[in-house]
This record gives C-alpha cells, structure tokens and sequence, in this order.
C-alpha cells in the first residue's frame, strides 16, 4: 500500500524512481527521498524494536534526533549498523534492515520482556545478578553480553572498502547551520570580507522555513533562501558545503566538522567521508531547535510523531503517515502541522490542546475556519494500537485526568510539547545556559559565552538555537550580526506555550509507566520517578541510573522532558536540577572519518626525515625510534655494525660528524602565560630565560617521575620553542594539551607540535666551526655564538637557526632548517665538509658519546620509577619555584629515603662491557629465594675513545661508594663480572672540548 499523495513533495523528483530493499523486500522510491520517506511511502509504519522491552518502534521525527528508525545498511564489506533512516538518503540499490530483534521484526521473541516489565524497572541491572556469584561468569555475562547493543557489529575480517579523509581549514567565521538564520548570518560575514564557511549537516538549505511557509519582504520563505543562496555562491570569499555536520567545538577556535560525500552515492570517486579540522576565528552557530515530544500513554507506538517531522514529510516528500492524524499540542506550532495535513487533502479528525486560551490565536483561528475540530484543555488518555496507531482516547487535561470522553479513530498522532534550541555545540566549550520561563527552554545565556583570546566571545548562537522562534525573530536575531538591516516578515502571532510534562496532568501511576520518555533505551517517566525515590536527585546520577539520553541521539528528545519530571519530583525547579553534559560528536560520525588515512600499513606510517633516502642509499642500518627510522650506523661495503660505530665515534671526536637530528621533538609554546606554563612543566626555571639563549630542562610526571628532557630555545618574550626526545613529541605535546584543557584552562597559552616541519643537523668534532665558516654567511665565533645559545641567519643562502648545544660533549652546532632545505644544507655540509674528513654518524655512535660525557637518555637510565634525584640532577631543579609538577610526589617518603639506588659510572675490571640491564647482586635472598640486588646497568658500551668497557647505572647509595668493586650477574644468573663504581662522567669532565 503506498501512502504518496498524488501530488506536491519539494524535494523529490518523481520522474526518478528509485528501488530498496527493507528486510529483504523490494520497495521504491524517488530521488530525493530519505530512507525514512520512502518506508513511510510504502506504509512502512514498524522499522525497529526498542532496547530493553522490544517494544514496536516507527518512525518519529525527520531529521538527526530520530531515536528509532536505526537500520543497518549495505551488505557485505559496506554493512554499517545504526545509521538514521531520517537522514539517510535514498539511492537505486539501497539495503537496509531493521535491528534488536529476533527472529524477525513483526515476530519479535524479545518482546516477551514487557509482560515483566514491573520486575525490570530502572536500574533492575544493579540490584539483580548478584547471587549466586557462581552464575555470574557461566550464566549472567553471556546472557547480558548477548542482549547488550544495538545492532549487529560489522564483521571483523571484512576491510572496508572505501576511503576516508582529513581536511584542514583556516577560516575567519565559521557559519554551523543552513537554515534561515545560518544563511543570513554568512551573508552578512561575508559583506564583512572575511574568509567564511557555512556548513549544513543535510542536504538541503533552509531549514524550517520553506515547509512552515510565510513570507519575507514579500516574497516566499523559499524564495528568500534562494537569493541568500545565489548572494552566497557569488561570494568568492565564502565556502558552502552541505551534507557536512558541525561536531564539536573546542577551546581556541578549533572545530571538528563530519561530511558525507558519497553515502547518497557509493558509486561515485573519492573519499567517503572527510572529517574537517577547522580553525576559527569567530564560531557562530546557527543550529535551529528541536521539537519535543509530549508524554502520554502509548505514546511511543508506531505513528505517534512529532509534528514537525509529520508537516515535513508531508511537504518535502508528499508522503501521509495516514489519512487521518490526531493533532496533539501544548502550543501553537503544532496547527501549521494541522492546516498543512488539510491543504495535502488529508483528514484532521481533532486538535488536542492541552491549553484553555480566553480567545483563539490566528493559527487557530485558520484552523476552525478549515472545519477542523479544536479541543482544549485536553489530553490524551492513551494511543489505542500495538504495532501501529488505530486510535486515540481523549480525556480531560486537568486534574487526574478522569474518564475518557471520547476515542478517536486515526492512523497517526501529530505531537508536539514546544521546541528545545539545539545548544549543544555552545555547551561543548564552556557556554552556559539559562532557562526561559516563558518559552519554557534552555536557551544560551548571553551573559556567559565560552571566550576565546583575551576574553572575547568564541561562539556566536543565531535564530531558534537562542530561542529565536517566530520567522520575524530568527531574522532581527541574526542581523545584530551585520550593519543590513533585518527583512521584514509576514507570519501569525502565536498564544503563549503552556508547559506540559505528562498528559493527563495528574496522570495514574498506570499511566506514568506507559508514557515513554526515552524511545530507544524505554524509559518511562515512572523510571525517572523511581530513581528520584531511590535517592538520584542529581540529573547526572539519574541519568545513568535510568539510561535516560545514553543512546545515540544522546537524549535529544528525552532529556528535557526527563529533567522536568525529575525537577516534578524532587519538588525542586528545572533550573536547579540543571542539564546533563553535552558532549561531542553532536550525532554519530563514522570510525572510518575518525581514522582517516590511518588504516592498514599507514596505521602507524612509517616517519621518515628528509635525509633519510640519502643516508639509505649510503648504507644505514636502521632501528625504530618511535615511528621514526633512525640509522644505527652508516655502514661501508664490507664493514661489520661494530666497526662502523667504532669509526664514527672515532672520527667525530678527532675531526667531524654530521647526524640527522631532525627526528628531535620540537614544540612551539607561545603565549602571555607561556613562562609561567613551562615553570610548572620543567623542574627548573624557564621564564627566566632571555631570548636568544638556551637551557637544558627536565620534565616530570605528577608522580615525580622524569619523563622528559631536552633543551628549551626562548625565541622571543612571548614565545619558546621546547626540544623534546625524539619518541616523545607526541605524548610530551598531548601532555601540554592536557593540562592546558583540564587544569589551567584559563592560561594565554597555545601549543604546536613543529617536528616535521623542521630538519635538523647536528654538526659536531673539533673541526665544528672551520666547517660553517667555510660554507659563510654567519659568524659562529665563540664570542658571537656562545654555548647554549642561538642565532638565524643564512648559511650559503639557506635560512638557518643555528643552537650551540652538545650531546656528545664536542664542539658542536645543531642547525635547524625548514624541512624543504633540510637536504640541499645536508648536501652542502657533505660536500664542504670533505675537507675537514666529514663523516656521517648514526644513533649509535650518538648513545656511545654521550654516555662517555655522563649524559642521561629517556629509557635508557629512566623506567618510569627514577626522579632527577637518582640521576644527581638536582642541579636541574629550582630552588625558587614554589611548584612543578612533580613537586610534592619528590617529597614523599619513598622518595626521600636514602637507600634509593643512584646513578653511577660503571667500568669492568678487565675492561669487558657489561650486559644491558644486568643486575648488581648482593648479600641474601629475597622472600621468593631470589638472590637479592642492589643496582642495574642502564646503559654500557665499548668506548673506542677509551679503550675499555663503560657503562652507567642505578647502584643503591652509590655516589657514595666511589671505587668498590660489585659484581653483576650475566643472563645465566651464574657468570659474574666485577666492576668499579666510578664517577659517570668518562670523559672531559670540565667541558672544555664542547666550549671552544
């Protein structure tokens, strides 16, 4: 049976028609229809089972807030769960099939579970199962693990097929929301010559306007949006993109945007989805409302619907949920629904209002004169129908309710119980909400926006999202955004909203536990009264006793009616029971968007330095970093690993060495506040630092434990460029970010990881500065370039940065460079440097120098349970500060104690070289008869500069115990080798060689 009427549908084309398939059935449609549509087409009224009860489930809305219509879509390798028919849009070869249920959807084993319905109430999951614990793992767990979700998970050894990718934008507004207020608000940024984007999450522009009608400046709504569009699309300074969803917005501008490009059509090239990564200078968010649903007994079988979603189907896709819908309201909206069903040639048996109004508004007005049947102060007692509508029973509002007067035969019921502004995408950056007693919403307070730099506002709200309702107010509301004045529109003046939480208002505890609230997770307003009784007064708590708003559309539709009847009660108002989180993503976004690229063997990609195909083809062996490739050793043809390392060294302290240090974490911090940030981050003090200089810093955990070191540049009063090891960028910067967000969120502070896009040299050996005095262009003399400091200039005509600091205890320049040079300055240093027996050096050589110097590395002399104290850092810590992080863990007892094993120099009695993180065996054995230890070696090496075996360790009181031999067991736990403890520092201790 098809429900399409004969004519109208502005969004179809129906000269395409378009065939599905829903459960294995064939059906048609139009291009242009939804799926959603297209059932409702075909008189597909049942397209799901709830969650808990597997209660019938239809369509409810028309648009990202459907709780219900979730399909699983496509076959094969494209199966996808839970996407909205409601803004799903159909193509030719569309599969979709329903979910939660089994074995089908009209015979549905599964709905057994509302004959127990009074033994499964809120929160039944924490007061059942408990006994026997026996049964838990055998009996409970598989049973809950089977009925949790919905849907079906995709196959896991299906690859998906389709690609997906990230874009960056910079952008001066951006613009969410196409309806009217989203379109004017981007015409009037874009008069302003700034660089902006609109984007609208489905595939239409407009919204609401052109289904409610009226007119502006004369002309239709629908009319209007055509010449906003064409004075957009002219704008060279403005970007449209439809189908694309604003996310989340997050602190200083950033904002995630989720596109789909080609669900309306797989067959097309290209990526599938692309998630945006947009920075923006103003956010304005233009994001309309949201109809609520009123509760009622039954009112979640199938053909009850907001009325807003029953005027755009009937509009937009000439589609009749049936030929006679009950119109139930507590406000005036809800007639346009009326008049529009009248004007399609349906039938509109009766207006249910739940107001007495002293004298009709206009729009009800037009509906008595249209021959329509108003009955207010009204309600409905209960939907009569199981897996569809057949009629409703109407009984008096007020009071209790009493008798039903009368049932009314229907197909479908129209609610609606007035609008929530969708605020979301305000709430995720700290903007706060009021609540509007007369339009009875939370609306964003205007008094408390989130602020971006220096305090000024960072999101902008326009149109029904401020609480802007009426045509003529969606239009003044976004012109205090430009200079143009705002067009004048013709709409009827609407009686005030009465507030509704429950119909009847003194409804029965038998009807209470029949009103649906939550339509996915079947929470009832009985179950929010219960948790209420139990002692969950705070909405939070309540919430997730409940699962009120825990599904997918995140409490769209249910949370404002949840909280009303929690505040009912609690005895307390809405505003002190307050709103739950808001949290990104706004509605779903694929796994594939998140990913992007990374999948497959570009999971973790492969790092590579702009050096790196010259060191290959020159014969690097090489090792992981992280997910750099860094060269252990450059190997010549014939020469074993040991022998290549030996010369390296070798050469690099008697002549010259070149290392690729472009793999080096380097992080911009910038910011007023950014001193006082990396005081708190580092152990000593970085305000202090003067620009142009440099100091070496240690960065701990809040545990105390050193996690990081590095050399930090001050570029200049406002900004430092922070050098981190080169596996640590990433986690070093989400650190940064992390505490920017979650503690000193308040901090003019800003944060960059750089690291790729700089190369970095580090040219070392005595013959150091002959090599770039050679090449020309700066004075590194030591007069003008001291140790740890730093200077840009041009070395033959490359722009450099050149910092005078040493890892390997030699004279030494590290020359940063953009990466697109770093080659062509490698080249040059190769081919000057000949002269002075120039010689590439790898990681290794790097390990062996430094510790000859009695240089600590991240992972090596550190495990995640060593403070600077152990390492004999202190030297690195302030003694001014008041506070690092760190701080207060370092003075814990087990920190302070003074058997806590330190850092020493190691060298073999025989000069043999001990094995990596062999064990320093002591008296005794332990309570597991394990021989006891006092110390490990950290790192050792053959130094070819030495002659012998070094090594450093973590010996208990050992700077104390210069010059005793200990003995260190092997990997057999038998074979012992003896070595002195000896000060860590094996060569040049006064840093003379690297001060030159």
């Amino acid at each position: 049976m098809s429900t399409r009427l004969a004519t109208g549908g502005r969004l179809i084309d129906r000269s395409k028609q378009q065939s599905f398939t829903f459960n294995g059935k064939r059906l048609t449609g139009h291009a242009g229809d939804t799926l959603a549509s297209a059932l409702l087409a075909n008189d597909q009224m049942l397209v799901g089972r709830s969650f808990k009860y597997h209660r019938p489930r239809g369509i409810v809305a028309s648009g990202g807030e459907e709780p219900n219509a979730l399909m699983g879509l496509g076959e094969g390798h494209r199966f996808e769960p839970n996407q909205r028919a409601t803004t799903t849009e159909l193509f030719d070869g569309l599969s979709a099939q329903s979910q939660n249920h089994w074995p089908s959807l009209e015979t549905d084993i599964g709905a057994v579970n509302a004959a127990f319905s009074a033994f499964l109430p809120a929160g039944f999951y924490y007061k059942t199962f408990m006994k026997p614990r026996a049964f838990w793992k055998h009996v409970y767990e598989p049973f809950i693990r089977k009925s949790a979700g919905l849907g079906r998970a995709p196959d896991a050894e299906a690859r998906d097929p389709d690609t997906y990718e990230h874009f960056h934008a910079h952008v001066d507004t951006l613009v969410v929301g196409g309806g009217l207020a989203g379109l004017e608000a981007a015409k009037r940024a874009g008069a302003a010559g700034g660089r902006v984007l609109l984007v609208e999450q489905s595939a239409h522009w407009g919204g609401r306007a052109p289904v409610d009608g009226g007119e502006i400046d004369g002309h239709s709504t629908e009319a209007h949006v055509a010449r906003l569009l064409a004075d957009l699309e002219a704008m060279e300074n403005v970007t449209l993109r439809s189908r694309c969803m604003g996310a989340g917005v997050y602190d200083h501008g950033y904002v995630l945007a989720y596109e789909r490009l080609s669900d309306h059509a797989p067959q097309a090239k290209g990526p599938r989805h692309r998630l945006w990564r947009i920075r923006a200078g103003q956010v304005i968010t233009a994001t309309g409302a949201i109809e609520r649903p009123l509760p009622f007994a039954g009112n979640d079988i199938p053909g009850v619907m907001l009325a807003s979603a029953v005027r755009d189907y009937v509009v937009n896709w000439a589609v009749s949920p049936g030929d006679r819908t009950v119109v139930v309201t507590n406000n005036d909206d809800a007639y346009r629904t009326a008049l529009a069903l009248r004007r399609a040639g349906l039938a509109v048996p009766a207006i249910i209002d739940a107001r007495v109004l002293p004298k009709d508004s206009p729009l009800m007005a037009e509906a008595r004169a249209k021959g329509i049947r108003i009955l207010q102060g009204h309600a409905i007692d209960h939907v009569i129908g199981g897996k569809r509508v057949r009629g409703v029973a109407i009984c008096s509002h007020a009071g209790e309710g009493g008798a039903v007067i009368e049932e009314i035969a229907c197909e479908a019921v129209a609610m609606s119980g007035g609008w929530s502004p969708v605020v979301h995408l305000w709430s995720h950056c700290g903007g706060k909400l009021i609540w509007d007693e007369s339009r009875v919403m939370f609306r964003p307070d205007p008094d408390q926006p989130p602020t971006g730099e220096k305090g000024r506002p960072m999101v902008t709200v326009v149109g029904a999202a401020n609480g802007a309702l009426s045509l003529q107010e969606v239009l003044d509301d976004a012109a205090r955004l430009g200079d143009e004045p705002a067009p004048q529109a013709s709409a009827e003046a609407e009686a005030p909203l009465a507030p509704v939480w429950m119909m009847p208002q003194g409804a029965s505890i038998k009807h209470r536990m029949k009103a649906w609230l939550d339509y996915q997770n079947d929470v009832k307003v009985s179950d929010v009264q219960l948790a209420a009784r139990e002692g969950f007064e705070s909405v939070e708590h309540a919430k997730r006793y409940t699962t009120l708003g825990m599904a997918t559309d995140q409490g769209k539709l249910s949370n404002i009616n949840g909280l009303a009847t929690l505040s009912g009660a609690l005895g307390a108002t809405i505003p002190e029971v307050g709103t739950t989180t808001f949290r990104p993503p706004y509605t779903p976004i694929s796994m594939g968007a998140i990913a992007g690229q990374a999948r497959a063997e570009i999971f973790q990609p492969v790092r590579e330095t702009p050096i790196h195909g010259w060191l290959d083809a020159n014969g690097a062996e090489w090792e992981p970093v992280g997910q750099w490739r860094r060269p252990y050793a450059i190997l010549r043809p014939g020469e074993s690993t040991h022998d290549a390392v030996m010369r390296e060294v070798t050469n690099t302290r008697e002549n010259l060495g070149l290392l690729d240090a472009s793999t080096l974490g380097k992080i911009v911090v910038k910011g007023p506040d950014a001193g006082k940030f990396l005081d708190m981050l580092y152990t000593n003090m970085m305000s202090t630092l003067k620009p142009g200089k440099c100091r070496y810093g240690l960065m701990c955990n809040e545990n105390g434990f050193l996690i990081d070191d590095g050399v930090v540049a001050r570029i200049d009063d406002e900004t430092f460029l922070c050098h981190t090891t080169s596996g640590g960028a990433d986690h070093i910067h989400a650190q940064m970010e992390d505490w920017l967000q979650c503690e000193w969120w308040d901090w003019l502070v800003y944060t960059a990881n750089v690291t790729e896009q700089f190369g970095q040299i580090a040219v070392v050996g005595p013959k150091a500065r002959k090599l770039l005095e050679a090449i020309g262009g700066m004075d590194v003399s030591q007069e003008t370039l001291p140790f740890m400091g730093w200077a840009e200039g041009e070395l033959g005509g490359i722009p450099v940065r050149i910092y005078r600091i040493s890892f390997s205890g030699e004279l030494s320049f590290e020359i940063a460079v953009k990466a697109g040079y770093a080659r062509q300055l490698w080249d040059l240093l190769m081919t000057v440097g000949r002269q002075f027996d120039v010689m590439p050096y790898g990681t290794e050589a790097l390990h062996i120098m430094r510790a000859e110097k009695g240089f600590i590395m991240i992972g090596d002399e550190t495990d995640g349970t060593v403070i600077p104290q152990d390492l004999g850092l202190d030297w690195a810590i302030s003694k001014k500060k008041t506070d690092y992080l760190g701080k207060r863990a370092q003075q814990r007892p087990d920190m302070t104690r003074d058997d806590r094993w330190k850092l020493v120099g190691l060298e073999t009695v025989d000069g043999s070289v001990l094995p990596d993180g062999a064990y320093a065996v002591d008296e005794g054995e332990n309570a597991n008869g394990q021989r006891n230890v006092q110390g490990r070696v950290t790192s050792s090496y053959h130094s070819p500069t030495l002659g012998r075996g070094i090594a450093m360790g973590l010996v208990r009181h050992g700077p104390d115990r210069m010059g005793e031999v200990i003995r260190f067991a092997k990997s057999d736990g038998t074979t012992m080798i003896e070595a002195r403890i000896v000060d860590p520092v094996f060569y040049d201790k006064d840093g003379e060689k690297q001060n030159v």
